[in-house]
């Protein structure tokens, strides 16, 4: 996978604090970035996808969503048999 250079700016407190850590972890500054980086887009995208989850059961109570889940669990499983 390719790489792209590119320079931040970050308040020298926060700097510092990922110099120690990347020390601390034996990574570089650029790898401890790049984790973090991807840690937060993976939690954005779950947050985008958990909004859609709620505002597709939205108006539906929770026995019509279970006994919703219980039929097609059990569809899976009888096709499975």
């Amino acid at each position: 996978m390719a790489t792209v250079k590119t320079a931040i700016s970050l308040q020298e407190s926060l700097f510092e604090q990922a110099e120690a850590l990347a020390a601390k972890m034996k990574i570089s500054r650029s790898r401890l970035i790049a984790m973090a980086l991807e840690e937060f887009i993976s939690r954005h995208q779950n947050r985008l996808l958990l909004e859609k989850i709620n505002a597709a059961y939205e108006g539906i109570s929770e026995p019509e969503i279970s006994t919703s889940i219980i039929k097609h669990h059990r569809s899976i499983i009888e096709d499975e048999c």
